[in-house]
């Protein structure tokens, strides 16, 4: 996050709010199973493997499903270039479109193929030297950046914009709770309130410079 300039890290933030209102969704959706969260998953994974395997296929596609979002998004990323942000939000915007008239037609798994999806691919848009430099769906890294600056902070030593991780967390936090709020009061649209949001974010995207 310090590497990058105020309008990249406000990008950012927006862009791990919409990965939280997802994950809320999908989590209420799949009976407490995580669409962006895969540590959770692998937890539950080995829960299932060890105690009733039967419960571990639910888990292991998700988790599979993650996998193959996060390898797509990056073909299309190293496809796209300069134009990575615009068209990997873009690609998150059509799955979220494509995963809200699944649900309007009652195809559930479709819904979370498509959000599960989504969330790995959404890792691809902050990317340095062909690697994930800010993750999106995923917040542990963050903290212990964030504890990691404290104690810098604490040392004397604080580096510049190093507060910007606890925005980062926050803003999946925020997102998390809107998506609940709305999956709880608006089942039907709360995808198409995300999917619009990932519109948004495309439009944003091309706002930004291109960067190599």
């Amino acid at each position: 996050m310090i590497q990058y300039d105020r309008n990249r890290r406000r990008f950012a933030v927006a862009l791990a709010a919409l990965a939280g209102c997802v994950d809320a969704i999908g989590f209420l959706s799949a009976n407490g199973y995580f669409v962006s969260f895969m540590s959770g998953n692998t937890t539950r994974l080995g829960v299932a493997l060890g105690t009733a395997p039967w419960h571990a296929l639910a888990p292991a596609l998700l988790i599979a499903g993650f996998v193959g979002g996060v390898t797509g998004g990056s073909l299309l990323a190293m496809a796209a270039g300069r134009w990575r942000k615009p068209a990997i939000t873009g690609l998150v915007a059509l799955l979220l479109l494509i995963g809200a008239g699944a649900r309007a037609l009652g195809a559930e798994y479709v819904m979370l193929a498509t959000l599960v999806l989504a969330m790995g691919a959404i890792n691809n848009t902050f990317q340095r030297g062909g690697e994930v430099a800010i993750g999106l769906t995923y917040m542990t890294g963050a903290l212990v950046r964030l504890g990691q600056g404290l104690a810098l902070h604490l040392a004397g030593r604080p580096i510049p914009g190093s507060a910007s991780w606890a925005w980062l967390w926050g803003g999946l936090l925020a997102g998390a709770v809107t998506g609940a709020f709305l999956e709880d009061r608006l089942p039907f649209g709360c995808l198409w309130i995300a999917a619009g949001w990932a519109l948004i974010m495309v439009l944003v995207a091309c706002r930004l410079p291109t960067e190599s």
